[in-house]
């Protein structure tokens, strides 16, 4: 069994798509996910899928004890879908090229600490880009900055708003972000 850890901060489209392309593989388990927020509807989501859910506060998620709620779920990956906070140095070293992220533009551009949801597309429309997309990432110190592992692209249409770019944008995620998840378990 190859268990994946999810973290998220917001609605959850991410997690749901990962977990029902995930749903007929025996191999893979999702033992948990990991919020931020009661709010998160990524809460639902894992009602739905019957997963359980831990909800950490900055205080515990940046805590070096941490890593023992990690490790006891001994995970191939960890996935952070729409999870915004930094990830701590001591998670990246010891989980290095294990912890992957997907970032709504082609990085380096409009990345970085702040760059999130509506931010990113607002900036990427201000800057009057040509195109958008998405970039699934490794994970290392700093936000944004590790090794791409794929960047897929959309348009950018004259009459481009942030929120039917942003509508665009996750399509591409759901469409790749499970992929990349499986072709990653493959290696």
């Amino acid at each position: 069994m190859r268990n994946i850890l999810l973290l998220a901060s917001g609605g959850g489209s991410n997690v749901n798509a990962i977990l029902n392309f995930f749903k007929d593989r025996e191999d893979i388990h999702f033992p948990l996910i990991i919020a931020n927020s009661p709010k998160s509807g990524v809460i639902d989501i894992a009602k739905q899928h019957e997963i359980d859910v831990l909800l950490v506060n900055q205080q515990i998620f940046h805590s070096e004890i941490f890593i023992d709620t990690i490790d006891f779920y001994k995970p191939e990956l960890i996935v952070l879908a729409g999870f915004l906070w930094k990830i701590p140095d001591f998670l990246t070293m010891k989980y290095h090229n294990k912890i992957i992220n997907i970032h709504p533009a082609l990085l380096p551009k409009h990345g970085g600490k702040g760059m999130y949801g509506l931010h990113v597309h607002e900036a990427v429309i201000a800057n009057k880009e040509k195109e958008s997309g998405i970039t699934i990432h490794f994970i290392n110190e700093k936000y944004d900055e590790g090794t791409i592992l794929l960047q897929k692209k959309v348009k950018v249409d004259k009459d481009e708003t942030p929120e039917t770019l942003a509508a665009r944008v996750l399509k591409l995620e759901h469409a790749w972000y499970s992929k990349v998840i499986d072709s990653l378990l493959k290696k």
